[in-house]
């Protein structure tokens, strides 16, 4: 608790929380800061964590990431009014744990039609078939582009396809099982218009 509360007042106190934050914080560390960032009176809170996420050092932005990464759903919610500033972020983000972590971010929040950004779109599919990138951005990048392009077949189609392109080479467990989910919804989908039609 008491490694915490250093933490936390890290956090509250800005020319102490860099140094407070360098170091690797523990799951508990996580929960308790989430704890006290949680409801609407802390909002301010929130924000102050989101603005360490903009921190020079990678690993003080990668621990704040990482707590909201943790947020439970209704205060998950906050994040929604960050949605586009997280897409800019992350489509120039270099450093593959930060992005890792927006792309989680952005996993947990929706997509609405008449908002889709096709420069995110693109950066999704192109990341899908990207060899060098880790497996995990890779999956996160699949189950976004679906989310983005469900409302429209064509778009749909464009995914299978991307999707069929991974056919040729091996996949991690877990961009495999990523894969198969998607696929099966793309088939779902547009299994049903077909049938509406």
């Amino acid at each position: 608790m008491a490694r915490f509360t250093l933490i936390f007042y890290a956090i509250l106190i800005p020319n102490s929380r860099k140094k407070k934050l360098q170091g690797k914080i523990r799951l508990n560390d996580i929960h308790e800061l989430c704890r006290m960032t949680q409801g609407k009176d802390n909002n301010h809170r929130k924000e102050e964590l989101y603005q360490i996420t903009f921190d020079e050092d990678d690993r003080v932005a990668f621990n704040a990431l990482h707590a909201m990464s943790h947020f439970d759903l209704a205060n998950n919610e906050w994040l929604y009014c960050k949605h586009d500033n997280l897409i800019d972020r992350v489509m120039k983000e270099k450093h593959v744990g930060k992005c890792r972590l927006m792309l989680n971010l952005l996993l947990r929040q929706p997509f609405e039609k008449d908002l889709l950004r096709p420069d995110f779109i693109d950066f999704c599919i192109a990341k899908i078939s990207a060899c060098a990138q880790p497996y995990a951005i890779r999956a996160y990048c699949i189950k976004l582009a679906y989310e983005q392009m469900k409302y429209y077949p064509e778009l749909l189609e464009e995914l299978k396809m991307a999707l069929d392109m991974l056919n040729q080479e091996a996949l991690s467990p877990g961009l495999l099982s990523a894969k198969r989910q998607i696929m099966e919804k793309i088939r779902r989908e547009l299994g049903d218009r077909t049938l509406n039609k």
